[in-house]
C-alpha cells in the first residue's frame, strides 16, 4: 500500500473522519492535544460499534499547565481506555493513530479544531507493514511503560532516539533545493547543517513563526537561529493568512519529512516525537505544490533590530531587552486617504467655471 497525504486546513477533518469510520477491529490514538468535537465523536462511535479503542494523552504542557482533562473525561465515560503519556518524557508531543494494525497516520497536527481550520499542517498515512509495526510497538511500549527500542535501521524518525541524526543527514543530502517549514529553529546542530547547505549552494526557502509568538525563555535561541540563517543568505518568510504549525522538510523535490518534531533541543532530547521520511512521487508532488503556494502567499520576516522591535511590540516588547537590540521600532507608513477623500480634495482645488454671458 502506498502512502497518502492530508493537507490542513485545505482538507479539514473529513479525511481523518473517513479513516476513523473505517476502523473495524482496533484504534490506537496518541495525541498531544485533543479537543475537536467531530474527531472525539468519531472515536467514541468506533468504541460503540465494537472497535477496541485505546488513547494515550499528554497530561500537561512543559510549563505544567494541565491539558486534555475534558476530553479524557468524555472518553472514559464512553468506556474507552485512556492513559497519561509515558512519564519518562518531559512531554509526549507525538501525534499518531493506528487503525486495525493496517494504517498508521503520522501527523504534525494536534486534534484541535484550530489545527483543522486555521493552521498549515500535514498528516501522512502509511500502510507499509514495517512502519505500522513501529508505531504499534512504540504505542505498546508507552502503554505498558516499557522501553521502546526500534531497529537500528528503523524507517521512522523517533525522538529522543534517532531524530537529530536523521534530520541532519536529510539536510546533508540536499543538493539543489530545500524547503523547510517549522515553528522553531533553536537546535544548533540543525542550524549548522542548514548553514552548511547554504554554503554549498543549496537554495533554501525557510518558513518560520514571527518572533513575538515565541515564549520569553526561548526568544534568544529562536531569534538567534533564524538571524544566523538570514545572515548567510537563507530566505526566511512567514505565512500571510495562515498560522504555521507544520514541521516539514522537502529536498530536491524528491523526498520529504513530515511529523511532530520542532528544531529545538527539547524536542530531540527529552520529548516523545515522531516523523516519517517519504519519497512517494504523488506525496512529494503534493508537498511541492503546497510549498510553492505557501511561499507565494508569504512575506519576508524583517529580522533587523528595528524589525524585531516592531514585531515584539505586538506583545508589549516583552523579551526585547534580552536580544540587545538597538534603535527604535519601525513606524508603520501613514495610511493613504481613501479614493473618495482624494477626489473630494481635488474637487476643492479646481476653479469654478465662469458663468456664461447672457445673449442679448
Amino acid at each position: 500500500m502506498s502512502r497518502s497525504l492530508m493537507i490542513m486546513p485545505d482538507e479539514g477533518a473529513q479525511p481523518l473522519l473517513d479513516a476513523l469510520s473505517a476502523a473495524k477491529a482496533s484504534l490506537r490514538v496518541k495525541m498531544f492535544l485533543f479537543d475537536d468535537p467531530a474527531l472525539l465523536a468519531a472515536v467514541i462511535a468506533a468504541q460503540s460499534r465494537g472497535v477496541k479503542v485505546r488513547v494515550i494523552l499528554n497530561p500537561a504542557r512543559r510549563g505544567g499547565e494541565p491539558e486534555n482533562e475534558a476530553t479524557r473525561g468524555k472518553l472514559e465515560k464512553a468506556g474507552i481506555e485512556v492513559l497519561d503519556a509515558n512519564p519518562e518524557f518531559a512531554v509526549t508531543h507525538e501525534k499518531s493513530v493506528v487503525i486495525d494494525d493496517a494504517l498508521a497516520l503520522v501527523q504534525s497536527l494536534n486534534w484541535e479544531t484550530k489545527n483543522l481550520t486555521e493552521t498549515r499542517d500535514y498528516a501522512v498515512g502509511t500502510g507499509h507493514r514495517h512502519e505500522v509495526e513501529e508505531v504499534v510497538a512504540c504505542f505498546e511500549a508507552d502503554w505498558h511503560r516499557r522501553q521502546f527500542k526500534p531497529d537500528p535501521h528503523a524507517h521512522l524518525i523517533w525522538c529522543p532516539l534517532n531524530g537529530r541524526d536523521r534530520i541532519a543527514e536529510f539536510i546533508d543530502r540536499a543538493q539543489h533545493t530545500l524547503f523547510v517549514q517549522n515553528e522553531r529553529y533553536q537546535d544548533q546542530v540543525i542550524i549548522e547543517r542548514l548553514v552548511r547547505a547554504a554554503a554549498r549552494g543549496v537554495k533554501i526557502h525557510l518558513m518560520a513563526r514571527p518572533p513575538h509568538t515565541l515564549k520569553k525563555d526561548k526568544l534568544v535561541e529562536g531569534v538567534g537561529g533564524i538571524r544566523i540563517l538570514d545572515d548567510v543568505g537563507v530566505k526566511v518568510h512567514k505565512l500571510k493568512h495562515l498560522k504555521l504549525h507544520a514541521k516539514m522538510l522537502l529536498a530536491d523535490d524528491e523526498r520529504a519529512i513530515v511529523g511532530s518534531i520542532n528544531f529545538s533541543p527539547g524536542s530531540f532530547d527529552s520529548r516523545r516525537e515522531l516523523a516519517i521520511e517519504v519519497d512517494d512521487h504523488h506525496v512529494v508532488r503534493a508537498l511541492r505544490k503546497i510549498a510553492q503556494h505557501d511561499w507565494e502567499n508569504s512575506h519576508k520576516l524583517d529580522l533587523s533590530d528595528e524589525g524585531l522591535l516592531a514585531d515584539l511590540a505586538k506583545r508589549g516588547g516583552e523579551g526585547a531587552e534580552r536580544l540587545v537590540l538597538k534603535g527604535k521600532a519601525k513606524e508603520k507608513p501613514a495610511v493613504k486617504p481613501k479614493a473618495k477623500a482624494e477626489a473630494k480634495a481635488k474637487a476643492k482645488t479646481k476653479t469654478k467655471p465662469k458663468a456664461k454671458a447672457k445673449k442679448k
